[in-house]
């Protein structure tokens, strides 16, 4: 099993990724002056000027380091396989994050500070209840990256069955296929066709 909570919260920053780029074209503010009287404004105003900006690409760096590591430790960590008995489609749960989650906390006006504090508790309010309630599978930045959402039931090699998982796969999978997995979770399962 990989190391729960720091999976599970890197999922949820990466999932924040459109949030973060949406923050950058609504608040970036670089003066473009072209003429005999235009000058340089200085480092130092174009830095304060440009706050959210500057913390949002930072955050959008953490998120590609994120995925680029979970997709070397998706390819490389599969352990045994189990067989599919019972499969259901959940990929609807990306789109309900995003229109549930993410877009919403646009809404805020940032230019005062007591809003930068809102977004930010709410952000990690959100977060921790991701994490906590293993609703942190529902991650668009997975969609966008080819993975699709199942719930299933399942027969490991033991033969013992085990009902209702969260398989998140690159591609389709369908009854009866036979999957190699990575387990994050109790109940949450990165797989791929074996």
């Amino acid at each position: 099993m990989i190391d729960n909570i720091k999976m599970k919260f890197l999922m949820y920053i990466s999932s924040l990724w459109l949030l973060f780029v949406m923050l950058i074209i609504l608040y970036i503010s670089v003066p473009l002056e072209f003429g005999e009287n235009s000058h340089y404004v200085g480092t130092w105003n174009l830095i304060s000027t440009n706050v959210i900006p500057l913390v949002s690409i930072m955050m959008l760096v953490v998120s590609s380091f994120f995925v680029t590591t979970f997709n070397y430790t998706v390819s490389r960590g599969m352990q045994s396989y189990f067989k599919i008995k019972r499969v259901q489609n959940k990929n609807y749960e990306h789109l309900t994050f995003l229109t549930t989650y993410i877009l919403p906390l646009i809404a805020f006006n940032l230019s005062e500070v007591r809003f930068v504090i809102m977004l930010m508790l709410l952000i990690f309010v959100i977060g921790f209840i991701y994490v906590r309630t293993d609703l942190f599978y529902a991650n668009p930045t997975l969609a966008l990256l080819g993975y699709q959402l199942y719930e299933a039931d399942v027969e490991m090699r033991d033969n013992k069955i085990y009902e209702n998982l969260i398989l998140i796969c690159k591609g389709n999978i369908s009854k009866e296929s036979n999957l190699e997995y990575l387990r994050v979770d109790e109940r949450i399962y990165f797989v791929k066709e074996k």
